[in-house]
């Protein structure tokens, strides 16, 4: 990200956010999925809305109240609220207000910020002695996060397998106290051709405020950066003011924002 002094670097171009987006489709991609006239329709039982909701990617052919109503019975079958994802890419042009108008509301408002230039060094000092940095499985990794977030056990496994079937491969880390000890941190990425996704990064709240998370970020850039990776990408929450903070430090900057629009109870 400039900083204060620096002149504001131009806007990526779109082609380049589309395939941000692409790969961030790529890698929350869950087993139960299904296409509906060009709209791609998640119905996992996850915590991840981006992996339950419909993404609207392509114009169709039906009329969009025809395709919701093929959607809705969908989310009724899995037992799912039916959302959608609203990006600056969502087809057909208008979706958003014409939801608006029909009483969908908004929900989580959200940054994808990217990174230009990823950092090539690999930090080796923590910030607190006794901690060491431990790959995990995919499975082990939803464990991991979920105990840190309290998510109930449906959550948990849903990520397992989100995680475990995924087209694109993940790896996940975390930062453990030494002897099999508790972990304090974790972060996981997932690299596609030349872009890296940064995902779930979580920091106990005991340990927050010592560096944890940027350490960890950095390094696990720097690695994606050393097999290939020359641009970065993340979604945070547009409230989270302290992880953007953290994430600006490393030099990530909004590229474009989305949010959720959720159907009116019936």
């Amino acid at each position: 990200m400039a900083g204060s002094g620096d002149l504001p670097q131009a806007p990526l171009p779109e082609a380049l956010l589309s395939r941000v987006e692409d790969a961030g489709l790529n890698a929350s991609a869950p087993p139960q999925q299904r296409w509906v006239d060009g709209w791609l329709v998640r119905l996992s039982p996850g915590k991840a809305k981006r992996a339950r909701c419909i993404q609207p990617v392509a114009d169709g052919r039906l009329p969009v109240d025809e395709r919701l109503a093929l959607c809705a019975a969908l989310y009724h079958e899995a037992g799912l609220q039916m959302v959608v994802r609203i990006t600056p890419f969502s087809r057909p042009a208008g979706l958003d207000g014409w939801l608006a108008q029909r009483g969908w509301t908004t929900q989580d408002d959200t940054r994808v910020m990217v990174c230009r230039q990823l950092p090539t060094s690999i930090p080796v000092v923590w910030p607190d002695d006794g901690l060491q940095l431990v790959r995990l499985a995919p499975a082990d990794y939803s464990e991991v996060v979920g105990e840190l977030r309290g998510s109930p056990p449906q959550q948990r496994q849903a990520h397992a397998q989100r995680l475990t079937a995924s087209p694109v491969p993940y790896q996940g880390w975390a930062v453990q106290q030494g002897g099999g000890g508790p972990v304090v941190a974790c972060a996981q990425v997932a690299r596609e051709a030349d872009l890296v996704g940064l995902y779930d990064v979580f920091t106990h709240p005991a340990w927050r405020g010592r560096g944890l998370a940027g350490q960890l970020c950095r390094t696990l850039l720097a690695s994606a950066a050393s097999a290939g990776a020359r641009l970065a990408y993340l979604q945070v929450e547009g409230d989270n003011l302290a992880a953007r903070r953290v994430y600006q430090r490393l030099g990530f900057a909004d590229a474009y924002s989305y949010h959720y629009r959720i159907t009116p109870s019936l």
